[in-house]
């Protein structure tokens, strides 16, 4: 037999399937092996353990607090008069009184023999009031309103209300004469009323260069609008000083 002749273009195919092996070879050579990294961990944030350090009392704080004896109450007119001997700074100081009461929801309202150098912002409502309502602004301490503006005051009722501002029967500040309520709140008529979650109660009663005949007489006021019956413990304090723990006893 003879043996079998390869045409041209058998030759050629075979050929170029050789040339694509070869050129595969090479390519597989040179292509570096790729391999998979593992993802990288973010590094853990670590917690913060910042401590909050409450600032130490300066010096004179610290001098005044040791003329003060823990352990003594002191009568109104003991206390007010160690008040003075403790004041180190050159500012006309508050002085206040934060008692310690029965139970939440306390409040009432008194005229003190004295004003109390504290400035009372007093609003009558009106157009314009209420206007400020909207806006949310509250330029106001006190707000005093006549029978026919309590429904217009109604949608505020939630705002006002938390803070003590509502007007309401008992307080005093819905009258058919508010120009005449409001005359008597500028006098110096303290609205007084325990902290909203707490049974405590703060109040100015005068300055530290005020007599101390005058502080004493706005002090024993104002104990007596809250009833002694009703408080445990009260201390009187200055705007800079230590607080005087008072003898409600000798009251």
């Amino acid at each position: 037999m003879k043996p079998r002749t390869l045409g041209v273009e058998e030759v050629e195919k075979e050929q170029k399937a050789k040339q694509k092996e070869k050129a595969a070879e090479k390519k597989m050579a040179k292509e570096p092996e790729v391999v998979e990294e593992a993802p990288k961990k973010k590094p853990e944030k670590k917690a913060d353990t910042k401590k909050v350090v409450k600032k130490a009392k300066g010096a004179k704080y610290q001098k005044s607090k040791k003329m003060v004896d823990s352990a003594k109450k002191y009568s109104l007119e003991e206390a007010v008069a160690l008040l003075k001997k403790m004041k180190y700074t050159s500012f006309d100081e508050s002085v206040e009184i934060h008692m310690n009461v029965e139970k939440t929801g306390l409040k009432g309202e008194v005229e003190l023999p004295h004003a109390t150098g504290k400035t009372v912002r007093v609003a009558i409502v009106n157009d314009a009031v209420l206007n400020e309502l909207e806006s949310g602004k509250m330029n106001f301490d006190i707000l005093i309103t006549h029978p026919s503006f309590m429904p217009k005051l109604a949608k505020y009722a939630k705002v006002l209300g938390p803070k003590g501002l509502m007007p309401n029967p008992k307080a005093g500040t819905i009258s058919p004469t508010p120009e005449e309520v409001a005359k008597k709140f500028l006098k110096g008529t303290l609205r007084w009323r325990t902290e909203p979650k707490f049974p405590l109660i703060h109040q100015m009663v005068g300055k530290l260069s005020y007599e101390d005949v005058k502080l004493v007489e706005n002090l024993k006021a104002f104990i007596e609008a809250v009833g002694k019956m009703h408080i445990f413990q009260a201390y009187l304090s200055s705007t800079m000083t230590p607080g005087v723990r008072i003898d409600l006893e000798k009251v």
